[in-house]
């Protein structure tokens, strides 16, 4: 299969952040397009983990990103 480029204007539609949040059965991978954290900072205290993505990372799958970047350790949390 062949690779296409991806231009500058694919790269700005993509998230930009891998975040670790508090799930109900653990850590849960997300990824968000900005770090905002909405009305009241809600979110700040869901959130365990956060990284913004290289350009070349940000259109890899959650599974993939989840595997090359792990969770937070729960027990020093």
């Amino acid at each position: 299969m062949a690779r296409r480029r991806t231009t500058e204007a694919e790269t700005d539609d993509l998230p930009r952040y891998f975040v670790w949040v508090r799930g109900l059965e653990g850590p849960e991978p997300q990824k968000w397009m900005a770090m905002d954290f909405g009305v009241g900072d809600w979110k700040r205290p869901l959130v365990l983990a956060y990284l913004e993505l290289p350009e070349g990372e940000r259109h890899l799958s959650l599974s993939v990103l989840a595997r090359h970047y792990p969770p937070p350790r729960m027990d020093t949390l």
